[in-house]
């Protein structure tokens, strides 16, 4: 029995063109911020206000550093900076059997035993050694 396999399942679907439904909802939402704007500032204060929001939720809807949603960075900096930076570990019960002490043999065989080389022999393999 063959299934299909869903594949790039990370790319999200296309609601309105070529934007997502995370970058409309950030454009809709600049967009009620700056009517709520238009309102309440005259006009010179209303440009100015209106392309800091619009960089601010431009960069929301559509810059990735890292290959992930800005607004994802902006969490995970928020939590670096209000939580605590000390972990205590804390030790888990878990059922896991400890392994038994080797108890090191007494009898070494020979060739792991250590030599002892007199100093008579150490003049001994000089003097072969300087011989040609």
């Amino acid at each position: 029995m063959l299934f299909n396999v869903p594949q790039y399942i990370d790319i999200e679907d296309k609601v309105v063109g070529p934007l997502t439904a995370k970058q409309l909802g950030w454009l809709g939402a600049a967009g009620v911020i700056m009517v709520v704007m238009w309102t309440m500032l005259d006009f010179a204060a209303f440009i100015i206000a209106s392309i800091f929001v619009l960089v601010v939720f431009g960069g929301l809807a559509f810059y990735k550093p890292y290959n992930q949603p800005l607004a994802n960075l902006i969490t995970a900096g928020i939590f670096y900076i209000t939580r605590p930076k000390i972990y205590i570990w804390k030790r888990m019960p878990m059922n896991i059997k400890t392994p038994k002490k080797v108890q090191p043999k007494k009898n070494l065989p020979d060739r792991l035993a250590p030599k002892i080389i007199s100093q008579e022999k150490i003049e001994e393999i000089s003097r072969i050694l300087d011989k040609k």
